[in-house]
């Protein structure tokens, strides 16, 4: 099927000729968020395995969840190369020489061809990035920055423990250096309507970023945002209102850039709301279908200026350029 946007797979084919695959791992890594350093509250909705497998708890090392991984991937979608994506909580925020092991450990496993790092903007440094640089020489790195909002009352409001000028720092320390930059955002953050939304995607487009993961907020058992949607004081979005939106975040990214995610995948054990969040085939096929619909592609509306938005993200971003 022909995409209307630049989605992860095809990329991926692009550079190795085959099919790739993300082996998810968890390290055993914690964030500052949860420690103590910021909050020991986290995210409202982060659940205690931090959007992860939990495997580093059974005691699988970095190598033995690698090889599971692999062979299971093998066997359902024929993948020949794969990428180790740490994926569990911060997977920057530890001592330099245990992330150099861990990422090494990883780079050693048979068939794997790069890195893909899940972390905060406010865990990297200096060190951290010029040891990804070395392994980008060799390899295709990602590093995946948790952004969610440009707007930092919904970061706070959230607990999200960082600012929209951490990002852009993070990102300026980054660019350059052979590494990609991927940015997680969020549609459906409380006091965030369409305008809000939309506004992160036209300030991020300004970015010398190269990808974008694109999540629904659903609610899971045990987060303070369950207790929030308890009490009536949060509403999910609907499953045609959230294709709709992810339709006009689309039309307002660079068209090169790499589409990694244009849904999330919720625990069936794990979820409160919305229960069309178990369905992401649905989804996607209708975010399709609208595409087809509006005629309408990744890049459509890159650019535009529109009077509805708020340029002062737009201003704080080219500040980086």
């Amino acid at each position: 099927m022909h995409k209307r946007y630049n989605d992860f797979n095809g990329y991926l084919r692009s550079i190795f000729g085959c099919r790739v695959q993300k082996v998810s791992l968890d390290a055993g890594l914690t964030c500052p968020n949860r420690d103590g350093t910021k909050s020991v509250e986290g995210c409202i909705y982060c659940n205690k395995t931090g959007s992860g497998t939990g495997a580093f708890k059974t005691g699988l090392s970095i190598r033995e969840q690698l090889i599971r991984g692999r062979e299971a991937l093998k066997k359902r979608y024929k993948a020949k190369r794969f990428l180790a994506y740490f994926q569990s909580f911060s997977n920057t925020y530890a001592p330099l020489e245990h992330l150099r092991r861990i990422y090494e450990e990883a780079l050693d496993v048979r068939d794997i061809v790069g890195l893909c790092i899940g972390t905060r903007p406010d865990c990297v440094d200096e060190d951290i990035v010029k040891l990804l640089e070395g392994y980008a020489r060799d390899y295709l790195v990602w590093i995946e920055y948790g952004l969610q909002s440009i707007h930092n009352e919904t970061l706070n409001r959230i607990n999200r423990g960082h600012t929209y000028e951490d990002f852009l720092r993070a990102v300026e320390m980054t660019k350059g250096r052979g590494i990609n930059i991927c940015t997680h955002i969020i549609l459906g953050l409380p006091g965030e309507d369409r305008k809000k939304m939309l506004e992160t995607a036209r300030a991020l487009s300004m970015l010398d970023i190269q990808g974008i993961k694109i999540h629904l907020l659903y609610v899971l058992k045990g987060t303070k945002m369950e207790k929030m949607y308890r009490r009536g004081e949060y509403r999910c979005l609907e499953q045609d209102e959230y294709a709709g939106l992810v339709c006009d975040f689309l039309e307002i990214l660079p068209p090169q850039w790499v589409i990694q995610r244009l849904t999330s995948d919720p625990h069936l054990n794990e979820l409160v709301a919305p229960a069309w969040a178990l369905h992401k085939r649905e989804t996607l096929d209708l975010i399709h279908k609208k595409m087809d619909e509006r005629d309408t592609w990744q890049g459509k509306k890159f650019g535009v200026d529109n009077d509805h938005f708020d340029e002062r993200p737009v201003v704080l971003a080219r500040r980086y350029l």
